[in-house]
């Protein structure tokens, strides 16, 4: 059988602790049903952020939609639902890192939270009957990134022309942005990604275990490709100058000028890269 990429390989070491730590800590972590939930908005945030500053929103048992803000301001809603669990026992939290926004769902008194992301104290004991989950809503406006990151939940970009980084563990992650770039990891979920514009990204990653990956580009697209699945194929609209063998798996080589590197790898899927009309 043939053996999963060393980037893959390096992807699930770096993953599965935070599965592990998850699923032993959260038995909360299944999303809840819509039917049968209760619901509360629990957060709105409006403000101002500097074009070229970022707003970061770190959740960890719920899902992360964003859409293009028509106020020319940040804005932020969060919706708890639960069934069975305590909604008081999550909460929100607001700091400020200079010009940039980080929002976090913290599920324990000892949790923190920064741009890197959200932190426990060692030994805590979560409420395994606490099934609360937290769906944010992000409207940002052209010019700010959006750095999202989840556990248990999917992420949705539509409508924007901005920046963004989509990370998840348990869903998959939709983004579409007539400005870019994007970039966007999960491990069990599909990847389709749009873009624009590069800008000026000189990398650009989308990784998966369990999931296809499809990725839309502009047609003056350029960069060095590395591609490559265990279980499905890759295929591509664009002509590439190709590097080594080809195969049906894995395809290395250049696109155009090659200005940007693009890698894109999954085990269980298909990598495919579409070029806009």
């Amino acid at each position: 059988m043939t053996r999963p990429s060393s980037a893959f390989s390096m992807l699930v070491r770096r993953v599965a602790p935070v599965v592990v730590a998850v699923c032993a800590t959260l038995a909360l972590a299944l999303p809840v049903s819509a039917q049968d939930s209760r619901r509360e908005n629990a957060f709105t945030w409006s403000g101002s952020i500097p074009a070229g500053h970022t707003i970061f929103v770190k959740n960890i048992n719920g899902g992360v939609e964003v859409e293009r803000s028509p106020s020319g301001r940040v804005e932020v809603t969060a919706e708890k639902r639960w069934r069975r669990g305590n909604p008081e026992d999550v909460r929100i939290e607001l700091k400020k890192s200079g010009d940039d926004v980080v929002i976090c769902a913290l599920w324990s008194e000892g949790s923190t939270c920064d741009e890197r992301g959200i932190r426990s104290e060692r030994g805590m004991r979560w409420n395994d009957r606490n099934d609360v989950s937290v769906r944010f809503t992000v409207r940002v406006p052209e010019g700010v990134r959006a750095d999202l990151a989840t556990v248990n939940g999917g992420i949705e970009v539509t409508g924007v022309s901005t920046e963004v980084r989509a990370n998840t563990v348990n869903g998959s992650i939709s983004a579409r942005s007539a400005g870019g770039p994007v970039r966007a990891k999960t491990v069990n979920g599909s990847i389709n990604v749009s873009m624009g514009t590069l800008g000026s990204a000189q990398d650009l990653e989308y990784e998966t275990v369990n999931g296809g990956i499809v990725i839309e580009l502009p047609s003056n697209f350029g960069a060095e490709l590395e591609l490559s699945t265990v279980n499905g194929r890759v295929s591509t609209d664009f002509p590439i100058t190709v590097s080594g063998t080809l195969s049906p798996r894995r395809l290395r080589g250049t696109v155009g000028d090659g200005r940007t590197r693009l890698r894109a790898s999954t085990v269980n899927g298909s990598v495919t890269l579409k070029r806009a009309n």
